[in-house]
């Protein structure tokens, strides 16, 4: 049975400190290999793995060779960095299939919005049970904290920094999130 994963934020190539630097690393390029490692440890190929934008920076063809090491079947979310150039790159890629800005994934009767950017979900729903309501993954803003933005709305962060540098499995997600609102109440 295969198992949906969420990511976001890759950045391969971005050899700014201020991305590897934060993620514990100590070069561009071993933040690289680290994220392809830590991928196939735990994707198979099997699997379907939804990145919420920004696969890469600078060097697209060494970007694209990284991306093509990852296992499963990959759905891309365009963020930012995501320029018209990458996304036809993206678009050539095997197991890859771009959707757009956005997605809606519906899993075992859960709505999730899927983007690049926090996105408020909430429409005066906050006293509803939270199978109906639309929770919202996301990345964008590098934060260790995957609750960053939930005093906004239902938003999860799913980026690399939120996870010790690997994706994240949507069942992980949800329990995460029934936790914190259990929590609360």
């Amino acid at each position: 049975m295969s198992v949906i994963w969420l990511t976001a934020d890759l950045h391969f190539c971005h050899y700014k400190e201020f991305i590897w630097g934060p993620r514990g690393f100590d070069s561009v390029e071993q933040m690289n290999e680290a994220i392809v490692s830590n991928w196939n440890e735990l994707v198979k190929p099997e699997d379907e793995v939804f990145v919420l934008g920004d696969i890469m920076l600078k060097d697209n063809e060494k970007g694209i060779e990284l991306w093509n090491r990852l296992v499963g079947n990959k759905h891309i979310i365009l963020g930012n960095h995501d320029t018209p150039v990458r996304t036809e790159l993206y678009k050539q890629c095997p197991n890859t299939i771009v959707e757009g800005y956005g997605y809606m994934l519906k899993y075992k009767h859960q709505l999730f919005f899927l983007s690049h950017y926090p996105s408020l979900t909430e429409n005066y729903d906050r006293e509803e049970p939270l199978k109906k309501r639309i929770i919202n993954l996301c990345g964008h803003v590098h934060t260790d904290d995957k609750f960053h933005d939930f005093d906004k709305s239902l938003i999860y962060h799913v980026e690399l920094n939120a996870h010790n540098n690997r994706p994240v499995t949507i069942d992980q997600v949800y329990e995460d999130i029934k936790n914190r609102l259990n929590e609360e109440e």
